[in-house]
């Protein structure tokens, strides 16, 4: 039992990587400011700022997870 217990865990903590989430979070936040600036769309001024927050958000769940 504790074997597959190993490889589950193993499983989880592979996907739920604090790097990698991290970097796509911080990726979001930059999309948002760039999406925030720009002087050609309004539809993607729009959602400047729920891109933003979503970052923001994910930025503070993916810091909870380990290393």
């Amino acid at each position: 039992m504790s074997g597959s217990a190993a490889v589950a865990k193993s499983g989880m903590s592979r996907w739920f990587r604090r790097g990698p989430w991290e970097a796509g979070a911080t990726t979001l936040i930059g999309g948002g400011i760039i999406m925030l600036v720009q002087p050609w769309s309004i539809d993607l001024y729009s959602y400047s700022f729920v891109t933003i927050l979503a970052g923001t958000v994910g930025y503070v769940i993916v810091s909870h997870f380990p290393e």
